[in-house]
């Protein structure tokens, strides 16, 4: 028989431990190339035949968390190649292989260097070898092997949450699922009981409970309300190994809330209420609030107010206030505390969502007495309507009354009431009242035609206290009388041609009449009694408020007779009758053959029918034209210039002005009076200003003798003081003529009006004798060759 090598693998007391939790078996060494090794795979129990290896081994266990104080013994390699004399060597790789696993690579035994925990990894797979030391070559082949971990109860269940949230109606029946709790447990799950986990409530009973392997929690007692209690607690724990002792544990919180149902009806905290109210106040006014509690929250404890019945439930309304649940009492119609002083209303409270569910509790709704007393105050007049339509005649009379107006006091004291017109829609005073019994009458006479509605507004006070009134307005209608007489209804141009013939219609008249009868105006026409019978012209009468004028002969002459004048009188169909007479005036004209209108005659626009459009317009044209004249020719009279006195501004000529004219010398007496030059004493009449009108007559100024006053400064500063303090001199700059020269000169006085007027020629020679200052003065006017020269 022939025998082969085979390796052995030796599970020591631990592995079987954590297997079989058995003691541990002795390892061998050697077994028989033909011996049949039976061991535990990963699966189930299968038998394993070797029969051309020379090493087997199956898994290796080894639990976790070793605490021993050496390190753990996992199995021994071998091969029976290895005669136990070190000539081979084991090698191990894999997973951990050199940190967590070392092997002895001269005997083969493998241990854990670390302790090692399941819950990070479970399984390790390594690969084992042995090779010759001294020619490096495998005597096995390389084979793999697995590691398992065996678990221990090392981890305590947790929970998902730290705390749970839930909620419940309120009124829930025995158990109802509230919520699931969950908790997981890190251990291994398919090897013992250390991952089995059971529930139980260690806070919260007797109200819920907890299915103990789902951890669903449920209520463990009936009709819990929320109005007793909310909110709820609940402790729930998890332990493992089944709940059995020494299994470790895990704790949850659970807040339960009762959510609210509507499971409680509206009550009002009182049977009566009591209210008042002024008399005055206006419809919409608040009185009061009531509110009936509801124990319940949010849509659940909505409420809606109404009145059931009562004496009052056309008089107040209720209201519901949504933020306040209250009910708001408010005055529905005015008040009269004179008509009732108090009033009983009964107010129903409802639930606006009540729950089917709870029906059978009863009737989801509350009912109170609200009384409400009506306050008296001082109330202004109250007329007996809303207003007053009164009609009267146009021709009524100057203080007839037309009608009255009726107030009283709604007071129980009934205080007397004076009446009066607002004069502000009366501003004509053309009516008045009576301001004891309200009768209102005419002052002024009423015309329709100007004013067919008068619109009055009617104040009514109270005597004790004026501050209490009320107006009224009044609508006077003015009712039409028949006061006007028809007339036409425009100014007609008629006329006739002269080629007209007998029974021809030359024109259509109509009538208009400021009255308004009421069953309609109806006018008849017709002639003057003293034309009855006109022997040129007829009228007819059209039966619709017009008439025809009718010629009565053949042909008409603008020679004899240019215009006709035709009185006719139009009646109306009212009574009093009234009638007027219009006179139509009639042209003769000449026409065309088809009777249209060429020409009249021009005697027929002077007539008193008055003048015609055209004659006007021509007229206004020629006033219009002359007054244009007439600006045009003042415009251009007022630009006319007058010839300047020096034509070139260049042409001063060393200031002197040429005047052209030559004065008389000292003939000449009309120009100015030479008397006042030669004698000093002349006194100037007294002139009044003409640029003001004087307040006083002054007197005339007297100075005294200047001839024996020698200096001549000495007689100007003295007439110059005098025209300063003279109060009838003029503001403005004069000419003051001081007729003085002095004496003391060498020539005398150069002037010629003192000369001596003599026929024959004066002698100047003596100028040749005053120096070359003279000598062409002595040339001007010495010698005789100059002077016939």
């Amino acid at each position: 028989m022939r025998t082969y090598s085979f390796l052995t693998v030796l599970l020591w007391s631990s592995m079987f431990h954590a297997i079989h939790m058995m003691p541990s078996q002795k390892r061998t060494n050697k077994h028989s190339r033909s011996e049949r090794i039976t061991a535990l795979s990963e699966s189930e129990g299968k038998t394993l035949r070797r029969t051309k290896r020379g090493w087997m081994w199956n898994q290796f266990f080894l639990l976790e968390e070793y605490t021993g104080p050496d390190t753990q013994y996992v199995g021994k390699l071998h091969t029976d190649q290895d005669k136990g004399d070190g000539n081979l060597k084991y090698i191990l790789t894999g997973d951990g292989a050199g940190s967590l696993f070392i092997i002895d690579e001269n005997t083969g035994d493998i241990h854990a260097a670390k302790k090692l925990d399941r819950e990070e990894k479970s399984l390790y797979v390594l690969r084992a070898k042995a090779i010759d030391r001294k020619t490096g070559r495998q005597v096995e082949p390389e084979s793999e092997f697995i590691i398992k971990i065996h678990d221990i109860n090392d981890n305590e269940p947790k929970f998902t949450k730290d705390m749970y949230t839930a909620s419940i109606p309120e009124m829930s029946g025995v158990g109802t699922s509230v919520i699931q709790v969950t908790a997981t447990d890190a251990d291994d799950a398919n090897y013992g009981n250390s991952a089995k986990v059971v529930y139980s409530i260690l806070q919260g009973q007797p109200y819920f409970s907890v299915d103990p392997e789902t951890g669903i929690i449920k209520t463990a007692l009936p009709d819990m309300s929320r109005e007793n209690r909310e909110q709820y607690q609940v402790v729930i724990q998890a332990k493992d190994m089944g709940g059995q002792m020494g299994g470790l544990s895990g704790t949850t919180t659970v807040n339960i809330t009762l959510t609210d149902v509507n499971d409680n009806p509206p009550r009002f905290p009182q049977s009566t209420y009591q209210f008042s109210s002024p008399e005055s106040a206006p419809p919409g006014t608040p009185l009061g609030r009531i509110k009936a509690n509801d124990p319940d929250v949010g849509e659940n404890a909505e409420i809606e107010y109404s009145i059931s019945n009562g004496d009052g439930s056309d008089m107040f309304d209720i209201v519901t206030d949504k933020d306040t649940q209250e009910g708001i009492i408010t005055v529905k119609k005015h008040l009269d505390f004179e008509n009732k002083m108090l009033y009983t209303l009964r107010v129903e409270a409802t639930n606006t969502h009540p729950d089917p569910r709870f029906l059978q509790l009863g009737p989801f709704k509350d009912m109170a007495l609200v009384k409400i007393s009506v306050e008296d105050i001082d109330e202004p007049p109250v007329f007996s309507r809303p207003w007053y339509l009164i009609d009267v005649d146009e021709d009524a009379k100057e203080g007839s009354i037309i009608g009255q107006v009726v107030a009283q006091d709604p007071d129980i004291t009934k205080n007397a009431i004076k009446y009066s017109v607002d004069r502000h829609t009366d501003l004509d005073r053309i009516f008045n009242i009576y301001s004891g019994n309200g009768s209102l009458f005419i002052s002024k006479p009423l015309d329709r035609e100007e004013t067919p509605w008068h619109n009055i507004t009617v104040i009514a006070t109270e005597i004790n206290n004026p501050k209490q009134s009320s107006q009224i307005p009044v609508f006077i209608r003015i009712l039409d009388i028949n006061d006007h007489a028809p007339e036409f209804d425009k100014y007609y141009e008629t006329f006739v041609c002269e080629n007209a013939k007998a029974g021809q219609l030359i024109q259509t008249v109509s009538a208009v009449d400021k009255d308004d009868p009421p069953r309609g105006h109806k006018f008849f026409f017709e002639l003057v009694p003293e034309f009855a019978v006109h022997p040129n012209f007829s009228i007819v009468d059209n039966k619709d408020n017009t008439a025809g004028i009718m010629t009565r002969r053949n042909g008409y002459s603008r020679n004899k007779m240019s215009t006709y004048l035709l009185p006719i009188i139009i009646f109306d169909n009212d009574y009093p009758i009234q009638s007027s007479t219009g006179t139509l005036t009639i042209r003769v004209c000449a026409c065309d053959s088809r009777g249209n209108m060429q020409s009249c005659s021009a005697e027929a626009l002077l007539l008193p029918a008055g003048l015609s459009t055209g004659a006007l317009v021509a007229i206004l044209l020629c006033i219009i034209i002359l007054l244009v004249l007439v600006v045009l020719f003042t415009a251009l009279k007022r630009q006319r210039k007058k010839e300047p006195l020096i034509i070139s501004k260049d042409d001063v000529r060393d200031n002197i002005v040429t005047y052209n004219d030559e004065g008389g010398g000292e003939e000449d007496t009309q120009a100015f009076d030479i008397g006042t030059l030669r004698n000093p004493e002349a006194r100037e009449e007294s002139k009044m200003r003409r640029d003001v009108i004087p307040e006083t007559i002054f007197q005339i100024r007297r100075t005294a003798p200047l001839w024996e006053n020698i200096d001549v400064q000495d007689f100007i500063h003295r007439r110059l003081k005098e025209n300063d303090l003279d109060p009838a001199a003029p503001p403005y700059d004069s000419l003051a003529t001081y007729a003085y020269e002095g004496n003391d000169s060498i020539a005398n006085s150069l002037s010629s009006l003192e000369s001596l007027t003599t026929e024959g020629n004066q002698d100047y020679d003596y100028l040749s004798d005053w120096g070359p200052r003279f000598k062409k003065l002595a040339d001007m006017y010495g010698g005789e060759d100059s002077d016939r020269d």
